[in-house]
């Protein structure tokens, strides 16, 4: 349905604005007055929205600062919409400003505090809405927006120490790439000349013929290789996104070597703290699943937990369906199990989730030593490619001299 923006009279004379869903301009009346409240103007919402698109988004430090925040008012005893009030008044970036500003008016039109984010996931992802989601179903939201906000902390220290530690191999992979097309594009065709009477003669090596039909190549069509590969990337993109690319994707990102365990354990790790929390927050179980599912960040491991969920509804225990899928380690599975029995599940969760971070954590330094002399190998052999193809000719010509 459309979104409309308001001004409108209260019975005590003050002017109150925001936003409202309604089929037409009528039904924004109706649904005012209904509220107590006169119209005094009402017209299409179009250009805020236009505006977020086109905004830097949030940063998940300023993103969880706010959360925190916004559970720190709720617990001292300051009502929602005063206190997103108050935050979007507050707040320094004008994205979230807006964005706070229009949360509040949902959320004053009626839509539970989940439903107003979910229209703005550009700045709040899957694991922030369905926690929240959670906290406000579960008469939690003071804690669920504590323990977002900690969450994203500790994702985004994990993206940071990611980041730094792919900041050398990053700048070996381009620096090695420029100066491989600076030789082949710039360097190569001043030989042309010298290598044509080898070439109409049939000696020239293998090795420089392809040298120089890829930079004659280059040359003349580089800008529509760069613009079909700008294409292609954003295709490839645009299908990731879509559910059935989504479901290719992540299987095959768990299935990488080296990377894949990467992506797996950060994945398990999500949805074994996001379970534990909703579990010891009183979320019965099949509901717990479900959120945490949505939340794990991977859409095969989230399958998997929902089939496990149809089957617990059955009356099986979780360990055993989530055993069957064959995307969580045995020794997880033994921890599960045995807390099952023991009644401690909650408990033994967070704990799996904190040694499966620890793990991360070094498989992604293990991995970063591992791209080092990777790139090193591949850039030092292109630019041996590119010395070679150019010294073989020369060896020739002065073979046939001699």
């Amino acid at each position: 349905m459309p979104e409309f923006s308001y001004i409108a009279r209260t019975m005590a004379g003050q002017d109150v604005k925001g936003l409202i869903t309604a089929d037409t301009r009528n039904d924004v009346m109706a649904l005012l007055a209904g509220k107590s409240l006169f119209p005094v103007s009402v017209s299409p919402a179009k250009q805020p929205f236009l505006k977020l698109q086109f905004r830097r988004g949030v940063s998940t430090e300023v993103l969880a600062a706010t959360l925190t925040q916004l559970s720190d008012l709720l617990q001292n005893g300051v009502p929602l919409l005063n206190a997103l009030e108050l935050l979007s008044q507050q707040t320094p970036q004008e994205t979230l400003r807006d964005v706070l500003a229009d949360i509040r008016a949902r959320v004053a039109d009626g839509r539970q505090l989940h439903e107003a984010m979910a229209m703005h996931q550009h700045v709040f992802g899957e694991l922030t809405l369905s926690i929240v989601r959670a906290g406000t179903e579960g008469a939690f939201l003071e804690s669920a927006l504590q323990q977002t906000s900690e969450f994203l902390e500790r994702q985004e220290e994990l993206r940071a120490k990611v980041r730094g530690a792919m900041a050398y191999p990053a700048f070996l992979a381009a620096a090695g790439s420029t100066v491989t097309l600076i030789l082949i594009v710039f360097f190569v065709p001043k030989f042309a000349d010298l290598f044509a009477e080898l070439e109409r003669a049939g000696t020239l090596p293998l090795p420089t013929v392809v040298l120089l039909w890829l930079s004659d190549t280059l040359g003349r069509y580089g800008i529509f290789v760069l613009i079909a590969f700008a294409g292609v990337t954003a295709g490839l993109k645009r299908w990731s996104g879509s559910s059935r690319g989504r479901e290719l994707v992540d299987r095959f990102r768990t299935q990488v070597p080296v990377f894949g365990p990467i992506a797996l354990n950060s994945a398990v790790s999500r949805f074994c703290r996001i379970l534990g929390t909703l579990l010891r927050n009183g979320v019965p179980m099949l509901k717990a699943l479900e959120i945490s599912s949505d939340s794990s960040g991977n859409v095969v491991l989230g399958q998997a937990i929902r089939n496990s969920a149809e089957n617990i509804s059955a009356g099986e225990a979780l360990s055993t369906p989530l055993a069957r899928c064959g995307l969580i380690p045995p020794g997880i599975m033994a921890m599960i199990s045995i807390a099952e029995e023991a009644n401690n599940l909650e408990t033994v969760l967070a704990s799996v989730a904190d040694g499966i971070d620890k793990k991360v954590s070094r498989q992604l330094d293990t991995m970063v030593r591992l791209i080092e002399p990777a790139l090193l190998m591949v850039m030092g052999s292109a630019i041996l490619f590119v010395i070679v193809a150019l010294l073989l000719p020369v060896f020739e010509m002065s073979t046939s001299m001699s």
